[in-house]
């Protein structure tokens, strides 16, 4: 009886793991609460020493709390929320507001550049969304945008700090994965500008095949001219300096990514003082926030962290990988429906979860795939992690639970009602799933510049 229960505890557990997420409870106290079931029933049945699971504590505060690599979260984190209360980001988007008023969809070529810009600088989600909407969407819709068409912007532009580094979740990915931090930022940063790029091409061709959808604004002023392009040097070069430092230094193979979110942190500090809008209220207020996301952060981390390692002890590992054998698909079946699995994921849950979740899961069976000379294996877990992280960025978008359109939501208030948040969000996520095919396809578009600067 003893040995039927231990032969089941991978597949239970994993199945747990499934009914729990879908349940509505938090996900930190639920992986705790799997983690702490299965490994009482793995030590009645024989599979854990009791040893091994007062080994936990040990492996949470080693393996997560003290991780060298992790200490560049809270201050990417940190740095984010500075540049957002001292409103460097919210002059630059101001003065490209000014810059392309007159182009055919100017103000939403704006936000995505915008969106970029902040994306390459904090890495900050719900930040840069809600200070998009703040500023921007109002604008938009005052002008004649498409409620539509201002919303599928604001929100997916805001969405790009996911991707381009430094993203928050690279960091955890690159802990989860064991791989190069350094390595994942090169990786990511040709899709990320890829999928902005897509995002300009699709605004650019709707605005000319349908004007009415955005229409140009008036012409600028003598007013509006007035001090433009000093307003412009001031508002550029504050950003600027701070993605140089960042990813500049990363790049350049001057410091590490953990080091390099120190010097952006000292970047936005200088830059905020340089501005005079750096005080110590502002200061508070940027520490308070930072603690707050960290805190959830790190609480879903823990529970993460013990379920990982009683799903391993258990034979979790060897269960998902013989199972993915099993499937009659082939690597490239298996490949497809994991993405096809985190694709459907992200409409329930937000990527933290997934990502902290699925990753151990699927990294076992990714090491064991070939893909012939499609990818080396050398470069498969990048190239993974890269199509992972394109795809969780759809997770942001997609009701019912896409964050994204949350924040949006809230941040606009009545200017925009819900109907108009899904049906703008719509050609957005198609756009993202083609960039995701298209690294699929030619997956240099991940591995060139790695390749090129990390030999």
């Amino acid at each position: 009886m003893s040995e039927m229960i231990a032969a089941g505890l991978p597949g239970a557990m994993f199945l747990a793991l499934i009914v729990a997420l879908f349940s509505g409870a938090p996900v930190a106290i639920m992986l705790m609460g799997i983690s702490l079931v299965f490994g009482a029933l793995a030590i009645s049945v024989g599979e854990m020493r009791v040893v091994q699971a007062t080994l936990i504590p040990n492996r949470i505060f080693s393996g997560t709390i003290e991780n060298a690599v992790l200490v560049a979260a809270p201050m990417f984190i940190f740095m984010g929320i500075i540049m957002e209360k001292t409103r460097l980001a919210e002059d630059l988007l101001l003065t490209l507001q000014r810059l392309m008023r007159v182009v055919p969809g100017g103000l939403a070529l704006a936000v995505v550049l915008m969106g970029t810009v902040l994306a390459a600088a904090t890495g900050i989600i719900g930040a840069s969304v809600v200070m998009l909407t703040v500023l921007a969407l109002p604008t938009m819709v005052e002008r004649g945008y498409d409620k539509g068409l201002a919303a599928g912007t604001v929100a997916s532009a805001g969405t790009l700090g996911i991707l381009i580094p430094p993203s928050i979740m690279l960091v955890f990915m690159g802990d989860l994965l064991s791989v190069s931090l350094g390595h994942l930022f090169v990786a990511a940063l040709v899709p990320g500008l890829l999928l902005s790029l897509a995002y300009v091409v699709y605004i650019v061709v709707r605005s000319a095949l349908q004007p009415g959808l955005a229409p140009k604004s008036p012409p600028p002023t003598e007013a509006d001219r007035a001090g433009l392009w000093l307003e412009t040097v001031k508002s550029v070069v504050a950003p600027l300096i701070l993605i140089i430092s960042v990813l500049g230094s990363i790049l350049g193979g001057i410091a590490t990514p953990t080091e390099a979110s120190g010097v952006g942190v000292f970047a936005a500090l200088v830059l905020g003082l340089l501005r005079g809008r750096l005080n110590w209220r502002t200061l508070n207020a940027s520490m308070d926030s930072s603690v707050k996301q960290l805190a959830m952060l790190f609480f879903i981390f823990v529970g993460a962290t013990a379920f990982s390692y009683i799903f391993r002890i258990v034979g979790g590992e060897h269960f998902i990988v013989e199972t993915a054998r099993s499937l009659p698909f082939g690597d490239w079946g298996l490949l497809i429906a994991m993405m096809g699995m985190i694709f459907v994921m992200g409409f329930f849950f937000d990527w933290i979860e997934i990502t902290l979740i699925m990753l151990p899961i699927f990294a076992p069976v990714v090491a064991l795939m070939d893909l012939g000379d499609h990818v080396t294996s050398s470069e498969m877990i990048y190239w993974f992690a890269i199509l992972v992280a394109l795809n969780l960025q759809t997770s942001f978008l997609t009701p019912p639970f896409g964050f994204a359109l949350f924040y949006l939501k809230g941040a606009a208030g009545t200017v925009i009602t819900m109907r108009d948040v899904y049906r703008g969000i719509i050609p957005f996520v198609l756009v993202q799933l083609v960039v995701l095919g298209l690294c699929i396809a030619f997956p240099e578009i991940v591995l060139w510049l790695p390749q090129s600067l990390m030999q």
